[in-house]
């Protein structure tokens, strides 16, 4: 029976967007169902002892970029390590996301997740602003409208719910993978995810 995966994940997250498309491959080769779990970090982050980057002792954030330009060469993907609008508010884009899904199904919003994340990392673009997502949008086909969709009760209500389903869950950064009830944390841990999805 295929697997069912939670994926708790961050859009402005760069390591997410480095094992998004990955964790995608994965996913679709073993028939696994994935279920979108767009979280609120700025929440995650206090409930589970995390603090933000700007917080973080210098000599993490100095190995936080090690880690980052090593995972990027080896996996070639291009990453900007200090890309222009990061810091950068992923909510918008986060609940964008959930409209697409609502709309348009899974694969169409992990398609938009994956074209939001290079935006913040590879493209240097601005994913708090409203016409780059629309751009987004526009290069997958999907109609601008969802913007609108975005900004419902209902949407911000399922975000919420994902941002503390992951707190209940006891995550605490992004992405963790959660196959069939056991929790992967970090991008790193995709060679683990594979294997729990072959089981």
């Amino acid at each position: 029976m295929p697997s069912t995966v939670d994926y708790f994940f961050a859009p402005h997250s760069p390591w997410t967007y480095l094992g998004h498309a990955r964790f995608m491959a994965m996913a679709d080769a073993a028939g696994a169902t994935v279920r979108l779990k767009p979280m609120d970090l700025a929440q995650v982050f206090p409930a589970s002892g995390g603090l933000p980057l700007a917080k973080r002792a210098p000599q993490r954030q100095a190995y936080r970029l090690v880690e980052l330009e090593r995972f990027a060469r080896h996996l070639q993907l291009p990453l900007n390590l200090h890309p222009r609008f990061f810091p950068v508010d992923g909510n918008d884009a986060a609940r964008l996301i959930l409209a697409v899904e609502g709309a348009d199904g899974t694969l169409a919003a992990m398609q938009l997740a994956g074209r939001v994340m290079a935006a913040v990392w590879a493209d240097e673009r601005d994913i708090a602003d409203a016409e780059v997502l629309a751009e987004l949008l526009l290069a997958l086909g999907l109609p601008a409208s969802r913007l609108d969709a975005a900004r419902t009760p209902l949407v911000q209500e399922r975000y919420q719910a994902f941002t503390q389903e992951a707190i209940d869950t006891s995550v605490f950064g992004a992405p963790t993978y959660v196959v069939d009830g056991e929790m992967f944390w970090g991008q790193d841990r995709l060679d683990f995810v594979e294997r729990a999805l072959a089981r």
